[in-house]
């Protein structure tokens, strides 16, 4: 066992300890011991862990993310499905194989830091304001870099566990071009800023997720594929990949999209508790991204005070997926490689062959806001085909839309609605 204590780190939370941790990571995958990090509160900026490295994270032991851009080295990596050099995470495994990563202890991303940068401190300010009324809302979340907590890329056979993940600058946990990986036991809380999903799945396979505890400001559990021209460049498939026995507080639920223009497959969701969550089940995409998402179970659901249990939009978020402006000489790599478009007989997205069975949904009698049971929109040349429902008792206010859904099978889907549906809802397809 090689501990972090004998590389005397300062530990005082105020002290940049950057150099020192990654001395004591390459030694460890030198030596092929475990490193074993104590109790302490480590300021850094990113760390790299090598192939068949173990690090563990004793009780008490913190990093915390510096809150200076300079300190996360530039990578090649991939952020919400575009290929572009972007700030390495606070812990980042590249082309790495092997790699444990464990707890008790925690990552805190200093998160309000960077939202503050990206919105200000009202949530109407910051960069985004700035972009918004220039029409480039498409790009800011791109211009405005964020650092992750934790990062997989290129990587197989690793293991992230028994971790609490706060305050991310953006996305949390992020398992991009992977294989055979399993995330267990995570928490992830105090996430209210922009984008800060809880574990995105990017273009993997055979990813195991369980056993994980909740709570963000976005998607909580996402799986994705390549954003509209650069992911099908790329074209690599989401597949295999499960999902069970976790607790989800708040956010936006477990998600398939938005980018998904190399399709998701093979995906089993079960065993899982969501409660005042916005989203149950969603899927979303955008005209314009294409793919196909198949062979998805979802069975054995709780949710309780759940806003839209199923929000299915294949033209979600117009806003935010529609380009400004088109590919020119002189654009910027990283615009241009969010401009990218497909050819437009590959455009919207296909939804076909999805199974959902045995969900309960209910509302307190004191739930303030309008809950709608279903939210399916595709469209008319690409309706959803071979949906299945089954065994579901949903309570909401409205029951919502089934809008170009083809062979929609409802077998013992029982539903309780006290009005019509709400046109002040229908807000929630931009967001």
């Amino acid at each position: 066992m090689l501990k972090l204590s004998q590389f005397q780190p300062h530990g005082d939370g105020q002290t940049l300890d950057t150099e020192i941790l990654q001395t004591a990571l390459d030694q460890a995958a030198q030596t092929r011991e475990t490193l074993e990090i104590g109790a302490g509160t480590y300021l850094t900026g990113s760390l790299f862990i090598a192939a068949h490295t173990q690090v563990k994270f004793e009780a008490g032991a913190k990093l915390v993310g510096s809150t200076e851009l300079d300190d996360y080295r530039m990578i090649e990596t991939r952020i919400a499905g575009v290929e572009t050099q972007w700030p390495a995470a606070i812990l980042n495994v590249l082309s790495g194989t092997d790699v444990s990563i464990s707890g008790p202890g925690e990552i805190d991303g200093q998160g309000p830091v960077w939202w503050e940068r990206y919105w200000g401190t009202d949530q109407q300010g910051g960069q985004r304001k700035i972009y918004d009324a220039k029409n480039l809302r498409w790009i800011v979340d791109y211009e405005v870099k964020r650092p992750r907590e934790i990062l997989l890329y290129q990587s197989d056979h690793c293991v992230v566990s028994d971790l609490t993940l706060r305050r991310s600058g953006f996305w949390n946990c992020q398992i991009t071009y992977c294989d055979q990986i399993e995330v267990k036991n995570l928490i992830v809380t105090e996430n209210n800023g922009p984008s800060t999903d809880g574990i995105d799945v990017d273009s993997s396979t055979n990813v195991h997720i369980h056993h994980c505890d909740l709570s963000c400001g976005d998607d909580c559990i996402v799986v994705k594929s390549g954003r509209d021209g650069d992911g099908l460049r790329v074209n690599r498939p989401a597949e295999k990949i499960e999902i069970d026995h976790c607790v989800i507080h708040s956010g936006y639920g477990v998600t398939i999209g938005s980018e998904v223009s190399a399709g998701v497959h093979d995906v089993h969701v079960h065993d899982m508790v969501f409660e005042n969550t916005d989203c149950g089940f969603r899927m979303k995409s955008s005209a314009d991204r294409g793919g196909t998402i198949s062979n998805i179970l979802v069975e054995h659901l709780e949710m309780h005070n759940v806003q839209f249990p199923f929000s299915w939009l294949m033209n979600w978020h117009t806003q935010y997926n529609k380009k400004t402006m088109a590919v020119t000489p002189d654009m910027p790599p990283m615009w241009a490689a969010v401009a990218a478009q497909i050819p437009v007989e590959q455009q919207k997205t296909l939804v076909r062959d999805i199974t959902v069975r045995n969900v309960v949904a209910t509302l307190s009698a004191d739930y303030a806001k309008e809950a709608r049971a279903f939210d399916l929109k595709a469209f008319q040349d690409k309706p959803m085909q071979n949906i299945t429902f089954t065994d579901c008792h949903l309570t909401a206010s409205e029951f919502g839309h089934l809008i170009a859904v083809e062979n929609l099978l409802m077998n013992r889907v029982y539903v309780s609605v006290k009005h019509d549906n709400d046109q002040a809802l229908e807000k929630f397809d931009t967001r």
